[in-house]
């Protein structure tokens, strides 16, 4: 069936270039990136009509969406008091030389305004392991976009700094055995993590951890604000052939 955007065709050709400039920024072949290209394509052909209507012509694609959501996406720097909640919260998570194992799954939606779009196959598949956490290793090999896929998920060991910090968070933040309850995002797309092994590690400072906590939780709120604009761009728009699963 033929996709069109408000009445903009996006054809096959379009859609095999936006693969190939995939694959070409290193995103690997699978079912999803066929799909992450079609949803970038959707999503930048709103994003593009709605600047045309606010007069943004600023450069190039890119300058134009990335004005377009500096001017219209709203929200506010986190807090310290919001911050020193989320570190009392969350005190497990910020120990020094604590050190951990773990697996994952990783899903790699593609770039940029598509990042959010592969929530519904992963979360079903979340779903399925908390029922049957034993079937990990298997989906892993299955699903997984990561090269650890090939080994069940695993990670095998590591500390504090070597991971990005979305994921480290995480790990230091579950029980041994358990899944994460929810999919952890980063610049890499969307884990299911299953912490193995944890152990060790002195609790750090608020003082030591709140400027870099600061950034992260600002960012996840800007992330959570472009999500919300970007599902009105697709509540409000007439799209055929097509359904962007995370604005199902």
């Amino acid at each position: 069936m033929t996709i069109r955007v408000n009445g903009t065709e996006i054809n096959e050709a379009t859609i095999n270039a936006e693969m190939d400039r995939a694959r070409a920024a290193g995103h690997p072949e699978g079912e999803q990136l066929r799909d992450s290209a079609i949803q970038e394509l959707i999503l930048r052909n709103l994003m593009m009509a709605e600047a045309a209507k606010l007069d943004i012509n600023v450069g190039s694609e890119e300058e134009i969406i990335g004005t377009l959501l500096q001017q219209e996406v709203e929200f506010a720097e986190v807090d310290e008091a919001t911050c020193q909640a989320f570190y009392n919260d969350n005190s497990a998570s910020f120990k020094q030389g604590e050190m951990a194992a773990a697996s994952h799954i990783l899903f790699t939606p593609g770039e940029g305004l598509a990042a959010s779009l592969v929530k519904a196959k992963a979360e079903g598949i979340l779903a399925d392991l908390q029922q049957n956490p034993s079937a990990f290793a298997a989906l892993a090999r299955e699903h997984s976009a990561c090269p650890s896929g090939k080994e069940g998920g695993a990670l095998g060991e590591f500390g504090r700094g070597q991971m990005v910090p979305e994921f480290e968070q995480a790990v230091f933040s579950t029980e041994p055995g358990k899944i994460t309850p929810e999919l952890i995002e980063t610049q890499f797309g969307y884990h299911i993590i299953q912490v193995t092994a944890r152990k060790g590690g002195d609790l750090v400072s608020f003082d030591e951890v709140k400027e870099r906590l600061q950034a992260y939780l600002t960012d996840m709120e800007g992330r959570k604000a472009t999500h919300a604009y970007l599902a009105n761009l697709v509540s409000a728009a007439n799209i055929e052939g097509y359904e962007l699963p995370a604005f199902a």
